[in-house]
């Protein structure tokens, strides 16, 4: 909480925003656990990203997420009220893929019950996405509040931004993809004997295979293009992969198609790579609006 302002700005480890970032813009996180091979982790206090790599390229079973608890949650709420905070906004990993956001929604009720006199207004918003497609809104986000923006209209911003941020990922091997249920679109390919790629979309927690390439030099010319065809014209992108070896080639290639770099470059963090496994790369972009998720 390196940035006072008056509204909390809070989000968790999928974010995928560096510390660097996180403090530089006054955004606090909390973080999930994670098991593997019988080992229990805290994503960033126990291993960076590219750490996180190295562990599942040794991992003999899939690595098991928890969610981050109503607990957590109220305390750090007790947090806020104490220090005096008049709102806080929490921007959570996707709903639908976690029981996270679901546990601060309690989480604020129980807060509500327990101090029944607090005015701090605590609003959560469902990123419904995960990486730097959760991440780069709440930066902006936090600049709107420093910039005097009132929380409605800042919450109304990120929920308008999370119905256009669109990601493409890649995965160089599938083997992981065949063992993980949770990208059920590409689940079911088993294109490793045919050198053959799948470029997914993921967005509101649904995978769509748009499209399959056979052979690693061409994936990522079709990212870019298949990136080209969806983006608004003119907004940035971010190219995030899981390790930094892939920056170069999709660097080039993206600059190439789309008339200009990215906005930015990062790490892959556990929550994508756990389903695509350790050799993954994804655009980040904003596309047209899908307008409001439609409730299951």
């Amino acid at each position: 909480m390196s940035k006072e302002r008056n509204i909390a700005l809070l989000t968790d480890s999928t974010c995928d925003l560096s510390d660097e970032v996180l403090s530089q813009n006054g955004i606090d996180l909390l973080c999930f656990k994670i098991a593997l091979d019988g080992k229990g982790y805290v994503e960033r206090q126990d291993f960076t990203p590219e750490q996180f790599c190295t562990l599942l390229r040794n991992a003999k079973e899939l690595p098991k997420t928890s969610q981050i608890t109503e607990y957590e949650f109220l305390d750090r709420f007790e947090v806020y009220e104490k220090a005096g905070k008049e709102g806080v906004i929490y921007v959570s990993i996707n709903a639908t893929g976690s029981g996270t956001n679901a546990a601060a929604h309690a989480a604020a009720e129980e807060f509500h019950r327990n101090h029944p006199d607090s005015g701090m207004r605590i609003r959560i918003v469902d990123s419904r996405m995960y990486s730097i497609a959760q991440g780069q809104p709440i930066v902006e986000a936090a600049a709107l509040l420093d910039a005097g923006k009132g929380m409605d209209e800042v919450v109304a911003f990120l929920e308008d931004r999370y119905g256009r941020m669109e990601i493409l990922l890649v995965a160089y091997t599938l083997k992981w993809i065949r063992k993980s249920g949770r990208i059920s679109a590409a689940a079911a390919i088993t294109g490793d004997l045919l050198g053959i790629h799948p470029i997914f979309s993921l967005n509101d927690g649904i995978s769509h295979v748009l499209k399959k390439v056979r052979g690693e030099h061409l994936a990522a010319s079709a990212m870019a293009k298949t990136m080209q065809s969806r983006i608004i014209p003119g907004k940035p992108y971010y190219l995030m992969a899981s390790e930094e070896k892939y920056f170069e080639e999709y660097k080039k290639t993206c600059e190439a198609i789309m008339g200009y770099p990215p906005a930015g470059l990062g790490i892959l963090g556990a929550a994508v790579l756990s389903n695509t496994g350790p050799d993954a790369v994804g655009l980040v972009y904003e596309g047209e609006n899908r307008g409001k998720r439609t409730e299951q």
